[in-house]
């Protein structure tokens, strides 16, 4: 990955992965077939991240669906807080991919959204939120989230990850949450710490 982030793929070469990786070039193209085999492995392995912890994290919030909110915004913050630089290396190199990787890029981060969605539609639906477009609501939360990776170096010396959360989440759920549900949700509702 340091290899990735200092030189780019264009620059990188597989003797460098190896080094970095402290095994023979052989072992690695064991595993990668080229240098585009190991940006996709690096993009791929944060998605997956996410596809596994925001879907469990929306199930151990429960059935309110503003808990699921909360709790799907927090896991994809911390995946990408976790994978900085694979997340400001996707945005920096994911043009360099073939036509076919850019779509299972595509794909796989649509399919991280759709839990966030989901949980945005069963708000709006049970009345908690007023009437957002929910794709356009889900994808706020994810460049958000997104937005501590690439503005980290501005953001660290007032925030934490923990307080860069809360306060992004009261924020969002302040505009969303319908003002009858605002003492509900008061929890949510202060960037600051209980």
């Amino acid at each position: 990955m340091t290899v990735l982030q200092g030189k780019g793929s264009e620059q990188m070469s597989m003797q460098s992965v190896a080094q970095e990786a402290g095994v023979s070039v052989g072992l690695i193209y064991r595993y990668f077939a080229n240098k585009e085999d190991v940006l996709r492995s690096v993009i791929v392995g944060v998605l997956e991240d996410i596809e596994a912890r925001v879907p469990a994290a929306i199930l151990a919030a429960g059935e309110d669906p503003v808990d699921q909110v909360a709790a799907g915004f927090d896991a994809y913050c911390r995946v990408i807080a976790e994978n900085s630089e694979a997340a400001v290396i996707t945005y920096r190199e994911s043009s360099r991919l073939s036509a076919e990787n850019r779509t299972l890029i595509k794909d796989l981060e649509m399919g991280s959204v759709q839990p966030l969605g989901r949980a945005t539609q069963e708000a709006v639906e049970a009345g908690l939120f007023a009437p957002v477009d929910v794709d356009l609501f889900a994808y706020n939360l994810v460049l958000l989230a997104h937005g501590w990776a690439l503005k980290s170096w501005y953001f660290q010396p007032q925030h934490t990850v923990d307080s860069y959360i809360r306060g992004q989440l009261a924020l969002v759920l302040s505009a969303a949450l319908t003002p009858d549900h605002h003492i509900e949700y008061s929890r949510y509702l202060t960037a600051k710490e209980d």
